[in-house]
């Protein structure tokens, strides 16, 4: 059975512990307050601990943001070495909220492959609002968790997890589609800061 590392217990890692769990997925979260960890962790019947602990999941999620992926990082240079490792950051310049702070030709989640060239990156969750992911819908439409990478067998593993959790994955294409998605998920929050979209809406796709 997959089991999955949450690293961060902020809302949006919450979310995300929360829908490995329904899925019924292993869990691990990390954080660096293991109370908060625990409080995640502990009613989904997972295990806490914090930042530097051994990283046990077949799947990890960095639920942080992009300044504090390069961190992780230095703290596991060789524990996602194999793992799939899910990168769900909007690398947005918030100076300006008008653009991202990566190259044209780059995206947060090829800085973070290239980081760690033995975990088989995906971008995933960063076009999803946490409150569509926990409520499973967009309006009246199931939330789409869009998922790239270049490793057919992680995107799948990721795909299925969230769709044992009730909720629609599709595989968006290969890494380089990651700068797209980040690209779309700059776009639903300045429409949503603009008050033209809610929090709680977003692009919904429709098969």
């Amino acid at each position: 059975m997959t089991t999955v590392t949450v690293i961060g217990a902020g809302s949006f890692g919450s979310v995300v512990a929360g829908i490995a769990a329904k899925g019924g997925t292993g869990i691990q979260v990390l954080a660096r307050d293991v109370e908060k960890a625990r409080a995640v962790a502990g009613p989904l019947g997972g295990t806490a601990g914090t930042v530097g602990d051994e990283v046990t999941g077949d799947v990890v999620v960095l639920a942080v943001p992009y300044g504090a992926v390069a961190d992780l990082v230095e703290v596991y240079p060789s524990a996602f070495d194999g793992k799939v490792l899910v990168d769900v950051t909007n690398p947005v310049d918030f100076s300006t909220f008008d653009d991202l702070v990566v190259p044209a030709d780059s995206s947060a989640a090829k800085q973070l492959q290239d980081a760690v060239p033995g975990a088989k990156v995906v971008k995933a969750f960063n076009t999803n609002f946490g409150g569509t992911l926990a409520s499973g819908e967009i309006g009246s439409v199931p939330t789409t968790v869009l998922v790239a990478g270049d490793d057919a067998d992680a995107k799948q593993t990721l795909v299925e997890l969230v769709t044992a959790a009730g909720l629609r994955g599709l595989d968006a294409g290969s890494l380089k589609r990651a700068r797209e998605l980040e690209a779309v998920g700059l776009l639903q929050m300045t429409l949503a800061g603009a008050e033209k979209i809610s929090w709680g809406g977003g692009l919904a796709l429709i098969s």
